[in-house]
């Protein structure tokens, strides 16, 4: 467990800057200390925070400088709906970076390595039961665990793992009050009745996630007050899943001066 570092920047601008340019500096330190090593696996997640610092990534100079052949990037959950659907995580990321450099020949395309999608026609997901969907889910999250693993072996880790958390106390697709939170033995896990829409979502579990070697949260404004003051004071409280968060080497959240009044 690594000491919580605390990052408050002046709004939330400011912020996805800093984590942008923070990032690109992270990627480019760790190829440049280790050159011969073949890879850098980076998680990122959705969320408004998180895709203003894509924005930002896709501005920063630095972001041409980094050798995306090597860096594999993967996510802490998905909206488990349709490949083209809006919602999903990846492909908002695809659609404000990844595109521009799968297309200028910088990232190959199997480094991104995107949770399943729900590929179900959507009258037939209307139509599914608690049950159906409860085992396509689990399908979705075991073909997903197969892929960690095979790229990352037996326990695998992320070295840098990027968060959010949202006005409840959720993180990734770990919502409170719901059994995902306190599933140890998975690396991933299938979402149903999520509080927040869409209803269906894969995880990884706090296990996996806790056990990146950087993590970062990103959560800003009013409404995270309380859940902020809870989630960074503690250390996993079921009813605030984002006090799970940790790091081997580095656990820091990233916020503003209104997200901490109750801190």
């Amino acid at each position: 467990m690594s000491e919580r570092r605390l990052l408050i920047y002046p709004d939330t601008q400011v912020l996805a800057r800093a984590a942008a340019h923070r990032l690109l500096l992270v990627l480019l330190d760790a190829q440049c200390a280790r050159p011969s090593r073949p890879r850098f696996d980076l998680a990122l997640t959705g969320g408004s925070d998180a895709l203003r610092m894509l924005e930002r990534l896709s501005e920063d100079p630095l972001t041409d400088a980094v050798d995306w052949t090597r860096v594999h990037l993967w996510w802490g959950d998905e909206r488990f709906v349709a490949n083209d659907d809006p919602d999903r995580n990846a492909l908002q990321a695809r659609r404000l970076l990844l595109n521009r450099l799968v297309a200028t020949g910088r990232l190959p395309k199997d480094r991104i390595h995107e949770m399943p999608a729900d590929d179900r026609p959507a009258s037939v997901v209307a139509a599914a039961d608690d049950e159906e969907n409860e085992a396509v889910l689990d399908g979705a999250a075991r073909i997903h665990e197969r892929e960690l693993r095979a790229q990352l072996g037996p326990r695998p880790r992320m070295d840098l793992l990027i968060l959010g958390m949202g006005p409840d106390g959720h993180f990734a697709s770990l919502f409170p009050g719901h059994p995902q939170i306190g599933i140890t033995d998975r690396l991933v896990v299938g979402v149903d009745h999520s509080p927040k829409p869409p209803a269906l979502r894969l995880s990884m579990t706090s296990p996996l996630l806790a056990a990146s070697e950087r993590t970062w949260m990103l959560t800003a404004g009013t409404a995270k007050t309380r859940a902020f003051a809870a989630a960074f004071t503690r250390h996993d409280d079921i009813a605030y899943p984002a006090s799970f968060m940790d790091g081997r080497a580095e656990a820091v959240w990233m916020t503003t001066p209104e997200t901490i009044a109750l801190l």
